[in-house]
């Protein structure tokens, strides 16, 4: 009988953690910042990222952490405001 392979991690090819992917992607979709006051947030944080990082994450991931929002319906995936837990806004 074969084995069950693992489902692959949509994070396997990024250098950073996931935790850090979330914590960007999360804090762009919140609080009403542009790519780069995000950037400069975590630059105080002592995180090195572009501003085009950021908006490739949000890109890739933010979908991503909206279904899983709105799938369980936890509190702690907070959206801003739309419900929707993604943002329409352009950059």
């Amino acid at each position: 009988m074969p084995r069950r392979r693992k489902p692959a991690s949509p994070f396997r090819y990024f250098n950073s953690s996931p935790e850090v992917i979330r914590l960007v992607v999360m804090m762009y979709v919140r609080f009403p910042l542009s790519l780069r006051n995000v950037e400069d947030l975590l630059a105080e944080r002592g995180i090195d990222l572009c501003h085009e990082t950021v908006r490739l994450w949000w890109n890739r991931f933010g979908p991503l952490f909206a279904a899983d929002c709105a799938g369980s319906g936890s509190a702690g995936c907070v959206a801003s405001g739309s419900g929707s837990g993604t943002s329409t806004r352009s950059t």
